[in-house]
Formats: C-alpha cells, sequence, structure tokens
C-alpha cells in the first residue's frame, strides 16, 4: 500500500523556522513530482511548493518565495519543505503529494491538485503571532 507519512508540523512563533519531511512508502516516487500543498481553516486547498524528480526544477507559490526551499532524497524516498520566517499567515495542514506521472506537460501543472495521485494525511503547521 503507497503510503505519504508528513512530519515535523507543530507550532512555532512568527519569524521562527520548520523543516517538514514526507516519507514515502509502498513505492518509490524517484522518477516522479512531488508536492505540498497547505489548508487554512475555512479556505481552500493552495500550492505550496513542487519539485521535479531530479530536483532540477522547482516551483514555489508567491506567498512563500524566499522564505520556502523544498528538496528531495531520492535514495530515502524523501521529499522535504524548509519554511523560514514563518508568518501567522502560514499556519495550515500541510500535506505531501506525487504524482504517477514522470512529467509534467508544463509548469502550470504542478499547481494544479488534479495532476497529482497519492496525498498524505497531513501535519498542522501553527504560527503563533
Amino acid at each position: 500500500q503507497v503510503r505519504l507519512a508528513e512530519l515535523g508540523g507543530g507550532l512555532v512563533q512568527a519569524g521562527g523556522s520548520l523543516r517538514l519531511s514526507c516519507v514515502a512508502s509502498g513505492r518509490s516516487f524517484s522518477t516522479n513530482p512531488m508536492g505540498w500543498f497547505r489548508q487554512a481553516p475555512g479556505k481552500e486547498s493552495e500550492f505550496v511548493a513542487a519539485i521535479t524528480w531530479n530536483g532540477g526544477s522547482t516551483y514555489y507559490a508567491d506567498s512563500v518565495k524566499g522564505r520556502f526551499t523544498i528538496s528531495r532524497d531520492n535514495a530515502k524516498n524523501t521529499v522535504y519543505l524548509q519554511m523560514n520566517s514563518l508568518a501567522f499567515e502560514d499556519t495550515a495542514v500541510y500535506y505531501c503529494t506525487a504524482a504517477i506521472k514522470h512529467f509534467f506537460p508544463n509548469e502550470r501543472s504542478y499547481y494544479a491538485t488534479n495532476e497529482y495521485d497519492y496525498w498524505g494525511l497531513g501535519t498542522q503547521v501553527t504560527v503563533s503571532s
């Protein structure tokens, strides 16, 4: 059974940092795009960041550019999200996701929830102001 398990969420003060990890099991995603989305209370799911299979390209929501960094370790079947300069507005449940496709047709596809096939259960990130 394929599973994506997010780790590393928690409570942090504004301006602080957290590092999320997403460990995949059940199959390898070393040749597949992976990403992070988030959902705040009362809001729709929002794209955060994505990474190509080899880490050669990364994509970020405007709201996190310059503060968040996505990376991956294919040997560990793991994707990371380093979050710096956290703000209250970053409070949300963060979800890891992975695609079955090896490539997306264009950059816009990386931002779309329906391009991804596997999802984790999410990890709560709470930023206190």
